[in-house]
């Protein structure tokens, strides 16, 4: 466990079937930030949090200058590295992973949230559709994926 809640909630769902395709679909196709996404759920689930349209965005401009300058910039270096340097590729999957880490680090201290009992996959919703718009399949199969219960 880490000190950061959200960065421990992330790793775990994150591995769940269909959630890195969900996320990724929803990156590549409209832009979105798969960390304020996995926020987004978070606050719902893990906080039972109910964020404001306008907190999100306050939120998404505060981290928006680590995200374009370092995690976008390494993603698509690691990207381009992609078959045609298996070490170099490792290593710049594990360098974008742990800018994303920093990036949650502050997504969690900016928000201000704790876990508290209470949240669900309804609430998770309700944040990520602030985000993008209600109906969209990724997001639809995103939140079927944080419904059903971890592999043991």
């Amino acid at each position: 466990m880490s000190e950061n809640p959200l960065w421990d909630f992330s790793l775990a769902v994150y591995g769940r079937p269909g959630v890195s395709a969900a996320c990724l679909d929803l990156q590549d196709r409209l832009g979105q930030d798969v960390n304020l996404l996995l926020f987004a759920a978070w606050a719902g689930m893990a906080c039972n949090a109910d964020l404001p349209a306008g907190e999100l965005a306050r939120i998404d401009s505060a981290v928006a200058p680590w995200r374009d300058e370092v995690v976008r910039p390494l993603r698509a270096v690691r990207r381009r590295a992609k078959g045609e340097d298996d070490a170099l590729y490792k290593r710049l999957k594990a360098v974008e992973l742990e800018a994303e880490r920093v990036q949650q680090d502050r997504l969690f201290a900016l928000s201000g949230l704790t876990p508290t009992p209470g949240g669900g996959v309804a609430l998770a919703a309700v944040n990520l559709y602030r985000l993008v718009p209600e109906g969209d399949p990724a997001v639809m199969a995103l939140l079927a994926a944080l419904d059903t219960p971890p592999e043991p």
